[in-house]
């Protein structure tokens, strides 16, 4: 008993055929011919003031972790957080790391004016200011924004008020095991167009980092984590370190949290 279903239709009897021409035909805003296209424009302004213009705050510490290593423990911080709406933003950034019961080794902070430039990237132009050592103020131009795959990116170029040229670029990817473990490589290289010897850097490639970091998120807001951190100084950076009495290249093995709001 068919109950009034029609027979099944196989896929070969459906129409390939793309929408007739009159399909387009029509106006790009129909509601305009009844409201009024001056009418209308202001309303759909308003919706995108409303939606899209309004300002928000957002802040996220990506990194608040603990390192231990031989010989010395120490610690590292990684936050940034943002004011405004979707195209334009007050863009600030903060990282540094030390050893516990000393001064911290490397410190900075960033304020950027921050544009959308396509749905997933921002261009960046600000100052970044050095808080520890020899004195520093940069100009700082680059880009962040999500790449294919997912890759988070990060790009910036600097340039001293000493006339030092630096660059750094920065990738994380978050590969999900469940819904709340997350296993996340991260990558960073730092570059130099000179020697600065003041700062223990030497031109070319300066310093390279990867690690990988196992989080649990409680909530997506909140999620501790533990790893492990690879460090080199390369090249002429290498030699510098050797002759202050660092080694080069340092395993951190590291435990912290990873918080926004």
């Amino acid at each position: 008993m068919s109950h009034g279903n029609s027979a099944p239709v196989s896929s070969d009897d459906i129409p390939q055929s793309p929408p007739p021409p009159e399909a387009f035909s029509g106006p790009a805003f129909a509601a305009d011919q009844y409201v009024g296209a001056d009418v209308m424009a202001a309303s759909r302004a308003h919706v995108v003031r409303e939606v899209s213009g309004l300002p928000v705050f957002w802040f996220m510490a990506d990194r608040a972790e603990y390192r231990a290593r031989k010989g010395k423990d120490g610690y590292t911080w990684d936050v940034q957080g943002a004011y405004g709406g979707h195209i334009d933003k007050l863009w600030f950034k903060s990282e540094g790391e030390g050893n516990f019961g000393k001064k911290p080794e490397r410190a900075e902070v960033q304020a950027l004016w921050s544009h959308a430039i396509g749905p997933r990237w921002d261009l960046q132009a600000g100052v970044r200011q050095d808080l520890v050592g020899p004195s520093r103020t940069y100009a700082a131009i680059g880009v962040q924004g999500l790449a294919p795959y997912l890759f988070d990116i990060e790009a910036t170029a600097f340039v001293s008020n000493k006339g030092d040229v630096t660059a750094r670029v920065q990738a994380e990817l978050d590969q999900r095991i469940t819904q709340r473990l997350i296993l996340q490589p991260r990558a960073e290289i730092n570059l130099a167009a000179q020697d600065i010897p003041e700062l223990g850097i030497g031109g070319g490639v300066d310093r390279i980092e990867a690690g990988l970091r196992l989080r649990y998120e409680f909530r997506r807001e909140f999620a501790p984590y533990i790893g492990i951190a690879q460090e080199w100084k390369v090249g002429t950076s290498a030699d510098y370190a050797r002759a202050a009495g660092e080694n080069p290249s340092v395993t951190n093995f590291v435990a912290g949290v990873r918080f926004w709001f």
